[in-house]
């Protein structure tokens, strides 16, 4: 469902990513990891449409995000890191607003959002104005408003920033539910335990260029290293000097 060929994004004389391939299919959850400033958000707005790659091409379902993004977008939802909702209309006001631009028949949408108010437990504030709710109030909304036209890809941005225990919970379990039912999930977090916990498959970019990537066994043998998720990172993200004061 995904699909990252030789990607390149450069910025003059700076290069973001550096031919970055990656092939990701239907239902598996996948993580992508890195330090600040390695290259995921370039990576992740070349996946959504908001940008294009100097080089190389990226599919989501099949389609190429440059030549063919009016059918490549309908397939996609993205929640980044900071909710973003228009404060002057209700929630279930903004889910109608997702509906409408997916461009949902009438009754279909109504269904859709009726099942998403119940999945998220909305009831309570959906008919208040945005600009009331707290964060974990904004997230569950953001994350509401995603899965309104069910994607079959859904791109997932520092998700549990912010979020109480029982939130980051509820998280988790709708990611491995979305994956199960056959969506592919992108994750992006540096929450190491939490992907180590819910992902098939991971990537690790450093400097823009893929430094790993596999299942956790699989990261273990690249880095010849055994053990944790945050151990593997380091080792393959640290300079020399630094990784031997803290692996």
């Amino acid at each position: 469902m995904i699909q990252l060929d030789h990607v390149t994004k450069s910025y003059g004389t700076k290069t973001a990513v550096s031919d970055l391939c990656l092939d990701i299919g239907p239902g598996e959850l996948f993580a992508f990891l890195g330090p600040n400033g390695a290259g995921k958000t370039t990576t992740i707005k070349m996946m959504c449409g908001l940008l294009f790659p100097t080089s190389g091409t990226v599919r989501i379902g099949g389609f190429d995000m440059v030549r063919e993004g009016e059918k490549a977008r309908p397939l996609l939802s993205y929640v980044p890191d900071q909710p973003f909702l228009y404060e002057k209309l209700t929630g279930r006001e903004f889910l109608q607003f997702i509906s409408d631009m997916y461009g949902l028949p009438p009754e279909y949408g109504q269904e859709r959002i009726a099942t998403v108010i119940r999945q998220f437990n909305l009831e309570a504030f959906v008919d208040d104005l945005t600009e009331r709710y707290s964060h974990g109030m904004r997230q569950r909304t953001v994350f509401a408003s995603a899965l309104v036209h069910e994607p079959k890809v859904l791109i997932v941005d520092e998700p549990t920033v912010g979020l109480d225990p029982y939130s980051v919970r509820q998280f988790k379990d709708l990611m491995r539910q979305q994956a199960q039912q056959g969506t592919t999930v992108f994750l992006s977090s540096h929450s190491l335990d939490v992907v180590e916990e819910l992902a098939d498959r991971m990537a690790i970019i450093n400097y823009g260029k893929l430094v790993g990537c596999g299942t956790l066994e699989s990261l273990r043998n690249q880095a010849a290293v055994d053990g944790s998720l945050e151990k593997i990172f380091l080792t393959l993200t640290l300079p020399d000097d630094l990784r031997s004061e803290v692996v």
